[in-house]
């Protein structure tokens, strides 16, 4: 029986190979030679093998090979919550060797905490903050600038672009990279960039099976299934089934996915993948709760969260976020002589989203109890809520091709760390919206509903909307990026990058009257852009457990990176933005403790703002974010596990930008002080495990600053971990364990409830 912890050797490091061969074939084996000094275990086994040979072979036989494999010894990814080396920069790369700053999600803490999707994995890392923006996608903001869920998301490396709820079933880890980093992704990236790492196929037989029981009728399955199919072969398997009830409609989820990999020829010189991705959601949709004044007399500031359970559902019942999600990939890797490395991936996409939901608003005072607008002074059960409408049915089709090189080579008499590469995107978005009755379809009103009402059942029937074409996008872009890091003194490094990108894009926004089917008036817009950018950084390394750095990077955003264009923005060129950080990564004597520190200040100096009097868009706003962000991750002692992420944001304002709602001089939207995120856990005995860990952001402000701020907050939670042999584990885990109210994403006119207190118990069993 094989443990699934264990680690293969071929999952996360490169292994080198070589064949135990008679002295002659060996003598002529160049590549054999050069990998000698790379693996002094691994030599001493070939000249044991090569010996034994030259004692018993005959000219008349030859042994048949043996390989020989080198061993990962760091324990990382299920076992640890310590990394020490990241796929994020386009290749893998040892963080001490990235003079920028990287947080690293493994997979043992995401089973800790029950992070069942990429987002609630992303509020494990410190700067982050979420905008619920109209539609109900959440934008992400990292050090006050936004992470676009269409931009600056990707998959092992490729752009991840379309909006859905994803999941962790498949992910090994989550890596954050912090600060500009569009010389390696081309455009977007201003706040930084977020890489999914897709687990992949291992040289081992191992299997694992969680079942999770959960509040709120919370049911998830998933299966990990990893074949060996031969020597240097093997099938990987995922699956994941989800599903949960909150006492109504906005809560439910039903979601479902699978993943499958097989690689051959796995650290061998040529390397092939095949992957195959689904992701299925029919979930519920619960757009948020409206903001609320104390009394009429109160001023905007003192606008607060209402004081209802988080759970209290007030959405239609036949309101729903339906969505997929469908990838295909394909990789070759071909390793040259020496440390060279070509990696070549084609990836064909498509995504679907079917979103029938919408805001809830306080009625009219007209229509309140005594004709009074709502407020904390008057809010009691016959408080009177309208549900609106808000439609997202969309379909994003993407092609992408992507070949990165690397190499380590001297020249010049110099160490040289080459990294180099290009990318082609193809995208096509098609949007689609809803006819009233005078267009040919129907006329649809949501009832209203009272505060002493929620999940009253109330709905319309969705399927009789009849949709028509409202826009289409299409977009070519390439790009091509060469890096190099070069040793330029005993203890010193220095990294220098270019990139170029250019775009084309095309924009159709397809209209009809008001009060007819036809005809249809069709507005088309084009835009083609390039791009410049550039990194550059400096690294102090006195020895094997200290690295210092400091680095300049650059970004851009279109735009068309929203997949849209209007006459005020087709003709604005990219935002530009810059980071600067000055940091450290510090790891104890025993390589068992990882400490990162930063100093950073980013900025976006060409932001769009709209001329009222010319309604276009100039590039002439410039705000800025600067502060401190420290992570420690891996073991105080053998038994005494921690993972800490804290970021402190002092400075931060609008430096130049419209006067008005988050205006000139003002403190950005959704960019609070202090955020950050501590798990802890103790192995009591070698059966019993215990963690503990908080999540926290202070005060902050919604985006065009309305007037109010949404309240910090801090929220804990508790894990037990029963080991009752090597197959069979019990893990308890207990969410928001004061029931703490709090608004988890903020708009102007609503925010999201964070989860109230939820317990989940997961089964595991390992064959």
């Amino acid at each position: 029986m094989a443990k699934s912890r264990t680690r293969s050797p071929m999952l996360h490091s490169r292994a080198p190979s070589f064949t135990c061969a008679p002295p002659a074939l060996a003598r002529g084996r160049a590549a054999d030679k050069a990998l000698l000094p790379l693996m002094p275990l691994g030599a001493l086994m070939l000249g044991a093998c090569v010996g034994a040979m030259a004692q018993t072979a005959t000219p008349d036989k030859t042994l048949a090979p043996v390989v020989v494999k080198e061993r990962s010894d760091a324990p990382e990814g299920k076992d640890s919550l310590r990394a020490s080396e990241t796929r994020i920069g386009k290749g893998r790369q040892q963080l001490r060797d990235i003079p920028q700053s990287v947080t690293v999600v493994t997979e043992r803490l995401i089973d800790d905490r029950n992070l069942d999707t990429v987002k609630e994995a992303l509020k494990n890392t410190a700067g982050i903050s979420f905008m619920a923006a109209e539609g109900g996608e959440e934008d992400i903001r990292l050090r006050g600038f936004a992470l676009q869920s269409t931009g600056d998301m990707f998959i092992d490396g490729m752009r991840d672009p379309a909006f859905y709820d994803r999941d962790t079933f498949n992910l090994d880890r989550l890596e954050l990279l912090r600060g500009s980093a569009s010389m390696l992704f081309g455009r977007g990236s201003t706040g930084g960039a977020v890489n999914q790492v897709s687990k992949s196929p291992r040289l081992i037989d191992t299997h694992q099976v969680d079942l999770t029981l959960g509040s709120h009728q919370y049911r998830r399955m998933t299966g990990d299934f990893n074949l060996l199919t031969g020597e240097n072969a093997a099938l990987r398997l995922n699956a994941m089934s989800t599903t949960a009830d909150n006492d109504g409609a906005g809560s439910r989820i039903e979601k479902k996915g699978l993943a499958g990999s097989y690689a051959w020829g796995v650290g061998m010189r040529d390397e092939f993948s095949l992957s195959l991705y689904h992701l299925d959601n029919k979930n519920g949709m619960n757009y948020g709760m409206p903001w609320i004044r104390p009394n009429a007399s109160a001023p905007a500031s003192a606008t607060t969260l209402l004081p209802l359970d988080p759970k209290t559902y007030y959405g239609a019942a036949s309101d729903y976020s339906a969505g997929s999600a469908s990838l295909a990939t394909l990789g070759h890797t071909h390793r040259f002589d020496g440390q060279a490395e070509l990696k070549t991936q084609l990836r064909v996409g498509h995504f679907e989203r079917d979103q029938r939901a919408g805001a809830i608003r306080f009625a009219q005072a007209s229509r309140q109890p005594g004709g009074l607008a709502a407020t904390l002074e008057n809010f009691g059960p016959a408080t009177r809520l309208e549900r609106r409408t808000h439609l997202k049915i969309q379909e994003l089709n993407s092609v992408q091709l992507q070949s990165d090189f690397s190499n380590k080579f001297q020249a010049l008499g110099r160490q040289h760390e080459l990294l180099a590469g290009a990318d082609f995107t193809d995208e096509k978005k098609t949007v689609s919206a809803a006819r009233s009755a005078a267009q040919g379809g129907v006329d649809l009103s949501k009832p209203d509903t009272t505060v002493g009402q929620p999940n009253d059942g109330a709905g319309i029937d969705e399927s009789r909307r009849v949709l028509r074409s409202a826009s289409d996008f299409k977009a070519r872009a390439f790009g091509l990026y060469a890096q190099d890091l070069v040793q330029i003194a005993e203890h010193w490094k220095l990294l220098a990058g270019l990139r170029y990108d250019s775009m084309n894009g095309s924009y159709r926004s397809l209209s009809i009257p008001r009060e007819a089917p036809a005809p249809v008036t069709t507005t088309s817009y084009r835009q083609k852009i390039s791009a410049w950018s550039q990194r550059a950084g400096l690294l102090y390394q006195p020895n094997g457990l200290q690295s210092y750095h400091v680095s300049y990077g650059t970004s851009f955003n279109t735009s068309g990176d929203t997949y849209s264009y209007s006459s005020k923005t087709v003709n604005t060129p990219p935002e530009a933005s810059r980071n600067i950080e000055l940091g450290a990564k510090l790891d104890s004597a025993d390589k068992r403790l990882s400490t990162r520190l930063a100093l950073f200040h980013s900025t976006k100096y060409r932001e769009r703002n709209t001329d009222p009097d010319l309604n276009i868009d100039l590039l002439s706003g410039k705000r800025h974010a600067a502060g401190a962000e420290i992570d420690i991750t891996g073991r105080l002692t053998p038994r005494w596990e921690v993972y800490g992420s804290y970021m402190w944001m002092p400075s931060a304002k609008i430096d130049i930008g419209a006067q008005g709602a988050e205006g000139q001089g003002s403190r950005p939207s959704l960019t609070p002080r202090h955020s950050g995120t501590v798990w802890s856990s103790y192995q009591i005995s070698p059966a019993l495990r215990l963690g503990a860990g908080v999540n926290w952001r202070s005060s902050q402000t919604p985006n065009r600053n309305p007037g109010w701020t949404a309240p910090g907050f801090m929220v804990a939670d508790l894990m037990a971990e029963y080991a009752l042999s090597e197959r069979y584990t019990i893990r308890t885990h207990l969410g928001n364990v004061t029931n703490k109210l709090y608004a988890d994403s903020i708009y102007p006119g609503h925010y999201i409830p964070g989860p109230g207190r939820t317990i989940q118990v997961t089964a595991s069993v390992k064959f």
